[in-house]
């Protein structure tokens, strides 16, 4: 749920309300990007401003402040945290701006990024790599890397021949 502008401008002073009122949309827009980040930066600096005070006024509340925080102490912090509020979410607001022209220029870099790339592959020679194997005067067979065995036949038939006496041993 928003504030509207009539209320954020009750709970800053004047200065501060311009300030916050260049954060919302149509004057958002409008600024440049180096404008925008000088705004990020103040409104950072009032929120964190206000966060400090409010702690350090729970820090009297509890007891725990020094000398010096004494007298606010007793001071309600509810202002100071609507306030606290308003400059969040106009630096919700203006982060998202930057987020938007970061992005632009990064899609700016990426295009001149693969345009440079497109040009110089355009621009390079064509490699023409060897075809490999090709046939010539027909088929040939594609040499094996298994090592071949090269058995004695006479060898065979003697293994045979013992098979075939052990088998008929056995019958018998």
């Amino acid at each position: 749920m928003g504030v509207e502008l009539t209320a954020e401008r009750r709970l800053l002073s004047e200065k501060e309300f311009e300030q916050v009122r260049r954060s919302h949309y149509p004057e958002l827009e409008g600024l440049p990007p180096d404008e925008t980040l000088t705004l990020a930066r103040w409104l950072r600096g009032e929120r964190d401003r206000a966060r400090d005070i409010i702690a350090s006024r729970r820090r009297g509340r509890r007891g725990k402040a020094s000398g010096t925080g004494q007298q606010s102490a007793d001071a309600s912090e509810r202002g100071l945290s609507a306030k606290k509020q308003v400059y969040a979410r106009a630096l919700k607001r203006v982060n998202g701006r930057l987020e938007r022209f970061r992005a632009e220029r990064r899609r700016e870099i990426i295009q001149a990024n693969l345009q440079d790339a497109l040009k110089r592959r355009k621009d390079a020679e064509p490699q023409h790599p060897s075809p490999g194997r090709t046939p010539r005067k027909g088929m040939r067979p594609i040499p094996s890397g298994r090592r071949t065995v090269e058995t004695d036949p006479r060898e065979i038939g003697r293994v045979s021949q013992f098979v075939k006496d052990a088998q008929a041993r056995r019958d018998s």
